[in-house]
């Protein structure tokens, strides 16, 4: 804070300790924040830092006449407040050398009319100084976030496997840029005038009295080195609470993104645990850096009133032996410590600048790096006329991630223009790695691949890419419109391309059906779509594109029979005079293609026509056909002989086990009904409990969003009940700031008793300047002891308070029901930064603000007794100046945090922009969306750059205002002050006792005020908290009431059930479904669902999962509705394989071992991959179990990742299996053995298994046809085939039509 006087000065010391005390709250703010996924750095990289002055790198010319002006008027501001001292010291010679009390007044006002010119010229350059900095650094800032993003994702694909995450990047964009925002905006204009300060102050100094000036130098080295001290002690134990800070953040990231799978392997407990022992590590480093910010702070007053107690001891002896005067004494003091101070202050703004160099080197280091395989790189060939000849010659290839695992060797592929060839092979075999290839992902480590007998290399990346449209085996889908995601195809797509690209898809009718149409938003990763729904959508995006060069990875492998061939006729037609290249598993899928190549281990082993492949008993090829054909001569059996009385029992998929089970339900039950009523079961001949209950739980669905703003304000009992365990620390906290707040007042009255001593005479002189010097002495020692006792125990109240408050709002979080996480709002990321922003808004509300609350109240009544003690006439005077006084408080403590608005929260929707491009690089690298991409982050950039602009207009204003307003507020006071004395009614002593006391107890009551926005945050902050804590959901994973059976039989029965997607009301899934899967004495049932995509067949696991809860009608375990049941204990029943399987960012080991909480056994894990068919690939890599898969899983091929998924399912035991498509990505070979081992693991329990593979379900007990959310045909796979209109036996003809394609 500028100390212009003496009463400046002390309140300078006042907020020296405040600002002490704001450095701390800053780090420990901007630790708390940190709660956004980042890899833990090295540091080395911790250590790295550009040149300040790169910074600025990205200014235009509008950028360097802002910062001309700035700095102009920043030198102008800093030179105001030495003047300041000038003029005080006036003042006070024209109290103290005035004699005649009539002549006083006369005396003041001359001094008093240049305190008014002094605030016209403070209060025009402030507000230059503040407006043009902060514009200046939001436009820049704006740029760099711009550019960064850009930067981004021009890097080739290998960068973000092995050198980044999107966690990492969400850290950068959201935080980091407005930490770089910070280092070059308003803090450099500060920083420039307090340095004008610091030199003008000097200047001053020597010139009033040179030999005081010399004396008093030796203050300035012990003021210096405590602030930055201090400031570097902070960082480095600031850096220590990010970083654990990080790692909770981490936990949340990827327990929030995953949730279904959690919740599914009733995994919260142990997410509760590993975030709770990341928030242990803040707590300790958070302690640590209170205590540390006490002893800075404490050490810094000490020095500073032992200086002041030095300036008054030999500034006596000045006057008595150098014939100085009052006022130049009080000048020189005055100049060389507010100069001195200065810098002390200026140590905010340096660490502000380190801070953001650091943060903009990781930032310029991606700026600046250049990949080989780039979109931005403009040279290149560009073809008139493509041909799409495709050549691989002799590659070699490993990722990366895995440089040490080959993955291609000696490959070599030739594929001829126009022409359809398909590659076949076992998971992880390399197919996926060719397209990846193809699309130029990555180099070839050796080798080469042409395009039209062209090295792919030389062409221009972006052009190619165009030319060639892919549709993966897992699509990715944009947090954005159903309309948004297939433009992504083509720039400028009109609304009838769009719809005819959907209509070719066949997407186009379950489209219509949504009530938003096309723009229905498909949520986080496409979360609201069902994945037949999705693949559609990324088909319809490939249409769009209308390439030359066309790549399916297992493009039909998630829709149903029907959908499949409409899907397949539309890419035949697409593919016409196109060269296509497909990897599938489904070998019906490819055996039209021209060319087939096999590949095994990453080479070619065969290759040629479906027939001549044929031709090879021993070949590859051959086995992977019969296989497949195995699985498929029993449905061209059943076809064929309708009336169902052939069934072959030498089916590879058909095991003994199956056939007795159908044989025991079979003599159970009295008949199978045919018919195709809503409902049906099969009777089991023993006592069932049915509860018939209709209740309606659509009100309970509603669950309520993550709050974000509250309206109403939590009453304060609340938030103290919330720190009730730490009210000791509080009440030691609060005496220690009693004390240091009283300090301030006191120093009031002994400088002013030293001024009054300065116009006395000799001996009394002599005598009573020891006499102050030796109480400035005791009053820096009493700080140096109250302030670390005040900081460490409400630092220790404080972070307490954060950690419970955090893990309390995870555990609340991560126990709430899905449907609260389907809302867009309720996003991992948003979730995050609300854990984060929140929990640290009241951290400070009841740690800091309060710490500071008590030390001003504290200055307020010692400043106001002491000022009415003296003249009450005077004093009220100077109250009526008090709020232009603590105005100026209030803006000089927001020009120390910095006026910019809430950056992080206005950017939160272009961070979400960022994230889904960066989460789905390949994505948007091969439809070259980058630009698409940019121009949308830019938009939502826009408005929040506008606010900021805006702010820093009206903070200029507000700043400049309260300069001209302070220094007017002293001309009044002073004068004032002279007519009193001249009216006898004060003396010279008292007018400086009032006016120390009163302006004291407004620098503290502002500084209060300018809390205030943090005691809004706080209690708006703790109402958000409250009200996620008090949200009560629908289905509690954490309840433990509930029901739990000694022995599960496995029956299960849907009775009436209706259901709608709670963030869907509009669109039934469900109208009346009954269902029932019951077993037979001691033979359990296995329940097959087929329908068209979106019919609804996931939603059913879903629902017994409990994942929601039907809106209507009743589910039943062993007669019991499950809504009875313990929901922890329910879901341990139950293992889910899903149809796309999320991994988390670990080992292998620990992948398959979250399936048991109880933490599985080394044996278990390798026995459930052994099973799953999975422990021969994992053996196979380098590093075995402790492989590492990536995020989400992202190091493993899509077969590898199922596997690593059925085993976490197998390894937890289950009694009831949940099977979503759960051989979909594998190969013939594996997908036989996994089936094998499926069929092993459903022995004795219930199962239920949905699939578009007609062949995966044929031999399931029972299987039920789905359409338009009720069941239209049930029954085994022989009594429905029977039915010759019926849908599924149309369905079967439908898949073996395809099958012999």
């Amino acid at each position: 804070m500028e100390n212009q006087h003496a009463s400046q000065v002390m309140a300078e010391g006042s907020c020296s300790n405040g600002d002490m005390i704001n450095v701390q709250n800053t780090s420990l703010e901007a630790s708390g924040n940190q709660e956004v996924p980042v890899k833990s750095r090295n540091k080395k990289e911790v250590a790295d830092k550009v040149p300040y002055c790169k910074l600025f790198s990205l200014a235009d010319s509008v950028d360097v006449v802002l910062m001309v002006v700035g700095t102009v008027t920043a030198v102008a501001s800093g030179i105001c407040v030495p003047l300041l001292a000038v003029v005080l010291g006036e003042t006070i010679n024209s109290f103290g050398k005035t004699l005649d009390r009539k002549e006083i007044v006369h005396e003041v006002s001359k001094v008093s009319l240049k305190f008014v010119y002094l605030a016209l010229g403070s209060g025009v350059t402030s507000f230059f100084q503040v407006t043009c900095w902060t514009i200046t650094g939001e436009r820049q800032a704006a740029r760099m976030r711009s550019l960064y993003l850009r930067s981004l994702l021009m890097q080739d694909i290998a960068f973000f496997d092995k050198e980044t995450s999107t966690g990492e990047i969400i850290e950068r964009i959201s935080r980091d840029t407005i930490i770089i925002q910070d280092a070059m905006g308003e803090k450099v204009g500060k920083f420039i005038q307090l340095s004008a300060s610091f030199f003008g102050g000097f200047v001053i100094a020597f010139i009033k009295g040179w030999l005081l000036s010399l004396v008093m130098l030796s203050s300035i080295p012990p003021l210096v080195l405590t602030a930055f001290a201090m400031t570097i002690l902070m960082a480095k134990l600031a850096s220590h609470g990010q970083a654990a800070y990080s790692a909770a953040a981490t936990v949340v990231e990827q327990t929030l993104s995953a949730i279904r799978t959690v919740a599914s392997f009733t995994g919260e407990m142990q997410a509760i645990a590993e975030y709770d022992k990341s928030l242990n590590k803040a707590y300790k480093s958070g302690v640590q850096e209170g205590l540390a910010a006490g002893l800075g702070s404490g050490v810094f007053m000490f020095v500073f009133y032992c200086c002041y107690g030095l300036a008054i001891w030999v500034g006596a002896k000045m006057i008595l032996e150098k014939h100085y005067s009052g006022g130049d004494v009080l000048n020189v003091t005055l100049a060389i410590l507010t100069g001195s101070f200065s810098i002390g202050q200026a140590s905010p703004c340096l660490s502000a600048f380190a801070l953001g160099q650091a943060a903009a080197f990781r930032m310029f280091q991606i700026m600046n790096r250049k990949p080989l395989i780039s979109p931005s790189i403009l040279d290149g060939l560009k073809l008139d006329n493509m041909a799409g000849t495709i050549e691989l010659k002799d590659v070699y290839f490993s990722y990366p991630a895995r440089v040490h695992e080959r993955i291609l060797s000696e490959f070599s592929l030739f594929i001829k223009s126009g022409t359809t060839a398909a590659l076949v092979g076992r998971s992880g075999s390399g197919k996926s790695t060719v397209l990846s290839l193809i699309e130029r992902f990555y180099d070839p480590q050796a080798g080469e691949v042409l395009l039209d007998g062209i090295n792919i290399k030389d062409f221009q990346l972006k052009w190619i890419r165009s030319k060639i449209g892919l549709v993966s085996q897992e699509p990715i889908l944009f947090a954005s419109s159903i309309r948004e995601n297939i433009a992504y195809g083509k720039d400028n797509a009109s609304l009838e391309e769009i719809q005819a690209a959907a209509q070719h898809a066949n997407a186009a009718k379950f489209i219509e059906k949504l009530p938003q149409g096309l723009d229905t938003m498909v949520g986080l990763h496409g979360i609201q779509m069902s994945g037949g729904q999705k693949q559609r959508i990324a088909i319809a995006r490939a249409i769009l594109k209308d390439p030359r060069i066309l790549l399916l990875d297992e493009a039909t492998s998630a829709l149903d029979a029907e959908s499949e061939r409409i899907v397949q006729e539309a890419l035949d037609a697409i593919m016409v005079n196109r060269t296509t290249v497909i990897v599938a598993h489904r070998l019906s899928t490819v055996k039209n293609a021209d060319k087939i190549a096999v590949i095994h281990q990453g080479k070619i082993v065969e290759e040629g026509l479906h027939t001549e492949l044929l031709n090879n008993p021993g070949g590859v090829y051959f086995e992977l056909v019969r296989l497949q054909q195995l699985s498929k001569e029993s449905d061209e059996h059943i076809v064929d002989n309708q009336d169902g009385s052939g069934i072959k029992t030498d089916s590879g998929r058909h095991s003994s086990q199956s056939i007795s089970s159908l044989r025991s339900i079979s003599r159970c039950s009295s008949g199978l009904s045919n018919s195709s009523h809503h409902s049906f079961s099969i009777s089991t001949g023993l006592p069932t409990v049915v509860n018939m209950v209709d209740m309606v739980v659509g009100e309970s669905q509603e669950s309520a969003s993550m709050p974000s703003k509250m309206d109403h304000q939590v009453p304060l009992y609340r938030l103290a009940y919330v720190n009730k365990q730490e009210i000791p620390e509080l009440l030691l906290g609060s005496l220690a700031a009693v004390v240091t707040g009283a300090i301030l007042p006191i120093f009031g009255v002994v400088l002013s008793g030293a001024i009054k001593t300065f116009y006395e005479p000799a001996y009394e002189l002599q005598k009573k300047s020891r006499f102050w010097a030796l109480m400035l002495i005791v009053l820096g020692g009493s700080s140096l002891l109250a302030t670390p006792l005040k900081t460490y125990f409400f630092a220790v109240a404080g972070c307490k308070l954060i950690r419970r408050i955090r893990l309390k709002c995870f555990e609340r979080i991560i126990h709430m029901d899905i449907s609260w996480f389907d809302r867009q709002e309720n996003s991992s990321g948003r979730i995050s930064s609300r854990l984060a922003i929140d929990a640290t808004c009241v951290r400070s509300l009841v740690g800091e603000s309060l710490s500071s609350l008590v030390q001003n109240s504290a200055t307020a009544f010692a400043g106001l007794a002491i000022g009415f003690g003296a003249s009450w006439q005077l004093s009220l005077i100077v109250i009526v100046m008090l709020p232009l006084i603590g105005l100026h408080g209030y803006m000089n403590m927001k020009s120390l945090s910095g006026f910019s608005a809430d950056a992080k929260k206005l950017y939160e929707d272009s961070t979400q922009v960022a994230s889904d491009a960066v989460g789905s690089i390949r994505t948007v690298a091969s439809f070259s969306a980058e630009d698409k991409v940019i121009q949308l982050f830019k938009k939502k950039c826009k408005r929040p750059m506008t606010l900021g602009i805006k702010q820093g207009l009206y903070s200029g204003v507000g700043y400049g205002l309260s300069m001209f307003f302070l220094y007017s507020a002293y001309a009044t006071i002073f004068y004032f002050g002279a007519r009193l004395i001249k009216a006898g009614n004060i003396t010279f002593g008292e007018v400086f006792q009032v006016f120390y006391g009163l302006s004291l107890a407004a620098v503290s009551i502002s500084t209060s005020g300018a809390l205030s926005p943090d005691t809004s945050k706080g209690r708006s902050g703790a109402a958000s908290i409250f009200a996620l804590l008090d949200q009560k959901s629908p289905i509690d994973s954490s309840e433990t009431s509930g029901i739990t059976l000694y022995n599960v039989k496995g029956e299960i029965l849907f009775q009436h059930v209706s259901f709608k997607y709670p963030s869907r009301p509009d669109v039934p899934i469900f109208e009346d479904l009954c269902l029932a899967i019951e077993s037979c004495k001691f033979v359990v049932q296995t329940l097959a669902l087929v329908g068209e995509s979106g019919s609804g067949k996931s939603t059913v696991i879903s629902l017994l999962q409990r994942f929601y809860d039907p809106n209507s009608g009743e589910i039943t375990l062993d007669g019991v509705e499950i809504r009875r049941l313990n929901l922890r204990w329910l879901r341990q029943q139950m293992g889910l394989v899903s149809q796309e399987p999320v991994l988390f960012n670990g080992t292998i080991r620990a992948n398959i071992a979250y399936g048991k909480e109880d933490s599985a056994r080394e044996a278990d894990i390798i026995s459930a991959a052994e099973i799953a068919n999975a422990h021969k690939f994992i053996s196979s890599l380098q590093q075995g179990y402790d492989t590492q898969v990536g995020e989400r899983g992202i190091q493993l091929s899509g077969g590898q990742k199922q596997r690593v998924a059925i085993a976490r399912a197998i390894v937890r035991s289950p009694k009831i299996l949940l099977l979503d498509e759960a051989t979909s990505a594998l190969d013939a070979e594996s997908e036989k053995v996994v089936q094998d081992a499926l069929d092993q693991a459903i022995v004795g329990k219930t199962t239920i298994m949905v699939a578009h593979r007609l062949s995966t379900i044929k031999c399931a007990d029972l299987i039920a046809v789905i359409q338009n959310g009720v069941i239209k045909e049930k029954g085994n796979h022989e009594s429905l085939i029977s039915m010759k209109e019926g849908i599924y036996a149309s369905l079967v003809e439908q898949y073996a039509c395809a099958s012999s394609m």
